[in-house]
């Protein structure tokens, strides 16, 4: 049975363009792994030794500390306090991240998860320390919890196709660009209460969701260093083929035209459907545009 549970674990991980689940498990098992230390910790009586540990994970809000844990910026977004934290920030983060594997692939959920999650730290760093009302708690303020990269994927997949609709219970079908205005709203009425710095991180990451989108409707994909960086990271534990290419330099000038010409008529086509589904929706796409699009994400 512990050997049927582990292969269901290896194939969702090994499953190509499988970002989004990637990210579901890794925040449950350290969810889980870190729980099972915090109790441990606390039944040996070594309940300092966990702080300092966690110390060393979340992110700090004093600009001192920060320096010399810089690792904090990403760390901080795999830490969870509680069942129901983590909870609601994975049902979030599927039932929102999958609109935008299916759409954009799956590195693009990963991209925008972790440029949501640096921009909620950043953010809630600067305001809490130049912002009067946390003078008092910036020494001792610290932030946990993959929110921020979770707005960043609401808010995106809002910016994305705002017209698409989910059916909520006892409320029934809303568009999706309203559920991200409500959130981002209410995060912005409560970033002066008990935890204003979690939704500071909040409003930083929907403000990357947004951002994110908007250029790579103009072509600009702000993923790419972070897409790069993990396939370089990949490259260390996957080994690559050797595989020996031969070509020849006949007609190669005019098979390099050809190929620019076709990549760029392609891309064009592209821009087109992204500006269809930003002025009416996803929608509003014909089954070849949406076909199109799936491919493209794929590449």
């Amino acid at each position: 049975m512990n050997q049927g549970i582990f292969d269901d674990f290896k194939n969702a991980w090994g499953r190509p363009d499988n970002g989004l689940i990637q990210l579901i498990l890794i925040n449950v098992i350290i969810f889980v792994a870190f729980g099972i230390f915090e109790v441990l910790s606390l039944w040996s009586g070594n309940g300092s030794f966990f702080s300092l540990i966690s110390s060393f994970i979340t992110l700090p809000s004093n600009i001192d500390s920060f320096i010399f844990r810089p690792w904090t910026l990403v760390t901080y977004a795999f830490i969870h306090h509680g069942f129901m934290h983590i909870l609601f920030n994975m049902l979030f983060l599927y039932w929102f991240g999958r609109l935008i594997k299916e759409y954009l692939g799956g590195q693009r959920v990963i991209s925008i998860f972790f440029l949501g999650v640096i921009a909620g730290g950043i953010l809630y760093i600067v305001l809490y320390n130049v912002l009067p009302l946390f003078q008092d708690a910036v020494g001792g303020s610290r932030l946990a919890g993959a929110s921020a990269g979770v707005f960043a994927i609401v808010v995106g997949a809002a910016t994305f196709m705002p017209n698409y609709t989910l059916f909520l219970l006892f409320i029934g079908p809303v568009k999706i660009k309203y559920i991200a205005l409500f959130y981002v709203l209410l995060s912005f009425l409560q970033s002066a209460g008990s935890n204003a710095g979690g939704e500071i991180a909040h409003m930083g990451g929907a403000l990357m969701g947004f951002v994110f989108i908007k250029q790579l409707q103009k072509g600009t994909d702000w993923g790419t260093p972070i897409t790069s960086f993990i396939e370089w990271m990949k490259s260390f534990f996957v080994r690559q083929p050797k595989i020996k290419v031969t070509y020849s330099n006949k007609n190669k000038t005019q098979s390099s035209s050809s190929t620019s010409k076709q990549s760029k008529s392609d891309q064009d086509e592209i821009d087109i459907i992204l500006d269809k589904i930003s002025d009416s929706g996803y929608e509003s796409l014909t089954s070849d545009e949406k076909q199109k699009l799936f491919n493209a994400s794929k590449k």
